[in-house]
């Protein structure tokens, strides 16, 4: 393989590998804020006992997610000088505005916010003690805001010119500058559904977690009697203390999906104009159409997801929808792949000057197949949390003492198998991002194109067995990091809340703990 290829893979296994970490530090940071508001303001000391527990519960399992997430971002950045340097050289003057923002004021503040959060239980006042995570919570949305920005002008560069002196792109205070860049219209509409992903996969999390406690303590209550003191200990435990989180956890899914669906549908209309080789692509719309249908699958012969549309035929569709979610016009003629690429060979020329100096030619479709199925597997795999959040409701139903909880197996195991399903959808998601984006790393816009870079002229001139070893090195280091990642999750998901415990004499509740024992 080629440098070029073994830089791209480096760059794709560790980024895809660090998003692990990102949406559940973003998701659960905001949802653990608002348990904790719920404990600060609950008048019921039953309840308010029971969001405590689950706040610290929740909360150290934020704290293992945010250091991971730390130890594997912090190589994001190294690779533009690694790998990437021409790329660096390149849009750094503009794409390293965003990313200072990032981590001097969104990282500072959620780190040190988070450690006082950590440290000052009972040592705060509590309603001060309570702005510190939501601190958290806001470092964590802003640094996601800063790095879609960043993202965005990859995506639809603006607030910047190309000197022709030095070749670089620099920003451009007749259009706004850095200003320009942070409202990024591409930026505005990629922030709240990237976000509210986030919110989906810590929902999932939650309720699939609250879910299977819940289910054991509600057989163990059956095991042991409800007439038997220890019976109603398991009683109380996954009806006061589990059956509320998997419910809010529901409410959380409900809300992301609603965010996701509005901002995701506004995001499509924005790729159709800026990108449309992407949304052809996403599509396998290889010719021109009017009234482009909606593909839900599509097959073709041995090289029809490669690089050319081939003999692709489409099993299944719903006719004028693709024209309709493009333009709001079921009649709307959108242009299929080829045509596209025959019209970009013909604006940006049919060969490229890589960083060797040598004339390539250039293919201007991307990976047919990855960005075909990205963007359907970025929609299929959410299902699972619509399902998982509608049997919740369903096992849970009633209030008061009629509230119902579970001790179904089915559902206790569902609920673990939907956890993962989210994070795969908005990997999913920004693999069909990037690669639809292909062959562009900084991706013309369509009213100033200037502004552009390819691939193959962003890599650094590294030689492949260099490449390779850092691909290995870093790859084995991430293998090792995510057996760690793993095992401490589980550990601390499977320990669960500890159980209120009554002082016989006074009957007040004991005071829970934030757990550090891993």
């Amino acid at each position: 393989m080629e440098a070029l290829d073994l830089a791209r893979w480096q760059f794709g296994i560790t980024t895809v590998y660090h998003f692990i970490f990102v949406p559940l530090t973003i998701g659960l940071s905001l949802l653990v804020a608002i348990m904790n508001t719920r404990a600060v303001f609950a008048k019921d000391p039953v309840r308010k006992d029971a969001w405590t527990r689950m706040t610290k519960f929740f909360g150290s399992m934020l704290i293992v997610n945010f250091g991971i997430g730390i130890a594997t971002g912090i190589v994001q950045e190294f690779q533009f000088g690694m790998n990437w340097s021409e790329y660096a050289r390149f849009v750094g003057d503009v794409f390293g505005a965003p990313l200072a923002l990032e981590g001097l004021a969104a990282f500072f503040l959620e780190s040190v916010f988070l450690g006082l959060w950590i440290f000052g239980w009972g040592k705060m006042p509590e309603k001060i003690h309570l702005l510190t995570i939501w601190a958290v919570a806001l470092g964590t949305t802003l640094s996601a805001y800063f790095i879609i920005a960043a993202n965005s002008f990859m995506q639809h560069p603006v607030g910047a010119l190309l000197n022709p002196e030095t070749g670089r792109a620099e920003l451009d205070p007749s259009q706004g500058s850095i200003l320009a860049v942070l409202t990024n219209v591409t930026a505005m509409a990629a922030f709240p559904h990237v976000v509210s992903g986030a919110w989906l996969v810590a929902g999932a999390f939650l309720t699939g977690v609250a879910s299977w406690h819940m289910v054991k303590h509600h057989r163990a209550a059956r095991e042991m009697g409800l007439e038997t003191e220890e019976g109603q200990e398991q009683h109380r435990a996954a009806r006061d203390l589990y059956r509320p989180t998997v419910r809010f956890g529901v409410v959380a899914m409900f809300v992301s999906a609603i965010v996701l669906v509005i901002s995701g549908d506004f995001q499509a209309q924005i790729m159709f104009k800026q990108q449309p080789m992407k949304m052809a692509s996403a599509e396998a719309l290889c010719e021109t159409e009017t009234g482009a249908s909606f593909s839900i699958l599509t097959i073709g012969g041995p090289d029809a997801f490669a690089e050319q549309c081939g003999d692709v035929t489409h099993l299944i569709e719903v006719p004028y929808v693709t024209s309709f979610l493009a333009t709001r016009t079921f009649d709307a003629t959108l242009q299929g792949v080829d045509d596209l690429n025959a019209q970009y060979k013909e604006e940006f020329g049919e060969t490229a000057t890589n960083i060797h100096g040598e004339e390539v030619e250039v293919d201007y479709r991307p990976n047919l197949f990855v960005t075909y199925w990205s963007f359907r597997l970025m929609m299929g795999l959410a299902a699972f949390s619509g399902i998982l959040a509608l049997w919740a409701l369903w096992v849970t139903r009633g209030k008061g003492e009629n509230a119902r909880t579970t001790g179904s197996k089915a559902f206790q195991w569902f609920a673990v198998l939907a956890i993962p399903m989210p994070f795969l959808a908005n990997s999913a998601g920004w693999v069909f991002t990037e690669i639809g984006r292909q062959p562009w790393v900084v991706h013309p816009n369509p009213d100033d194109p200037t502004v552009r870079l390819m691939t193959l002229q962003g890599v650094s001139a590294h030689p492949s067995w260099m490449v390779l070893a850092s691909l290995v090195a870093f790859t084995l280091v991430y293998g090792v990091l995510a057996v760690i990642w793993f095992r401490m999750m589980q550990k601390a998901a499977l320990k669960g809340a500890p159980l209120p415990q009554r002082d016989p004499e006074t009957e007040e509740l004991d005071t829970p703990t934030l757990s550090f024992d891993y």
